[in-house]
């Protein structure tokens, strides 16, 4: 966003952070009947996405670190937070490697993410708790990580292009 005015950035920032804490709200009503703990829909993780490709890497890891801790605060605790942290940095590492090297769209970026966010979940529990045996959760894991992350890529891209004509466009 360079040449852009502060205004226009902090307005950015703004609808970034405050989508992110909806779309945590959101996931946290709806029920997945699957019997894997940890399996989300991860609708949180399409501002992560679409920050990618409109902020850059530098803003989107100020975006998650708020989401994340003010989400924590909001509608969780302690605990969650750190969850949410090893999960999402790993995630949004792989992604922005993903996206910096060309490696794949962003749907592609978005799976990659997916499934780097449930394997550093499941790390850090296993850590944690001691128990490597939490590794059998895995397979499922990432197969929903994949699902998510495709529909989370596809809805990052229509996210990203009407935001970015949106910004790019002198309504604001």
């Amino acid at each position: 966003m360079q040449g852009k005015s502060a205004a226009r950035q902090v307005a950015l920032y703004g609808i970034l952070i405050a989508l992110a804490m909806v779309m945590s709200f959101v996931e946290s009503l709806i029920p997945l009947p699957i019997p894997v703990p940890g399996v989300k829909a991860g609708l949180a993780n399409l501002v992560t996405i679409t920050g990618l490709y409109l902020v850059g890497i530098p803003g989107t890891i100020c975006v998650t670190l708020l989401r994340v801790v003010l989400v924590g605060f909001t509608f969780g605790n302690p605990y969650s937070m750190i969850y949410g942290l090893s999960g999402s940095f790993l995630s949004l590492l792989v992604m922005a490697a993903a996206k910096r090297y060309r490696l794949f769209s962003q749907v592609g970026s978005s799976i990659l993410g997916g499934v780097f966010h449930n394997i550093g979940q499941i790390t850090f529990a296993a850590v944690i708790v001691k128990t490597p045996e939490l590794y059998y959760y895995l397979p499922a894991l990432l197969l929903a990580g994949c699902a998510a992350g495709a529909l989370i890529g596809i809805l990052g891209g229509i996210l990203t292009e009407r935001l970015g004509k949106l910004l790019f466009t002198d309504v604001l």
